[in-house]
């Protein structure tokens, strides 16, 4: 009697777990592709920082410039890494970089992330005083 009730509950186990639905390893690691552009790159507050400028951006370590896009082909599991970066251009330079990411499988329409870049002058009268760059990037799933 008991060999007999043993039996009914392996079966139930299996018939339950035959029905738990089960992620396969090819559903979270499925690919997809993701179309990201630097829209811009603007000066957006500057307070006697200075006036010549060096600035650079990457979309997943690949350099871009403004109006230029980087196709990825990402798993779901990864992400996009953006990076900003603005230097100021005088004897004693000053820089900041800035960096961002989205998880793939949080792409579902089309996103615009800013990454701002803040540059605080180090030297001078103005030091202390801090110069704004913000990094427009838009972010689409193909």
């Amino acid at each position: 009697m008991r060999d007999k009730g043993i039996r009914i509950m392996v079966l139930l186990l299996l018939l339950f777990s035959m029905a738990v639905p089960v992620q396969s390893a090819s559903a979270a690691s499925k690919s997809m592709k993701v179309k990201v552009t630097l829209v811009s790159a603007v000066l957006t507050e500057n307070n006697h920082v200075g006036n010549e400028w060096y600035t650079k951006a990457s979309i997943n370590g690949k350099e871009v410039s403004e109006g230029s896009s980087v196709e990825l082909d990402l798993k779901s599991t990864e992400s996009v890494k953006l990076k900003a970066y603005a230097e100021e251009q005088d004897k004693i330079p000053e820089s900041a970089t800035a960096t961002a990411s989205i998880k793939a499988s949080a792409i579902t329409k089309t996103v615009n992330k800013a990454v701002e870049v803040t540059v605080v002058e180090n030297r001078g009268r103005y030091s202390g005083n801090t110069a704004t760059w913000t990094f427009t990037f838009e972010v689409q799933k193909q």
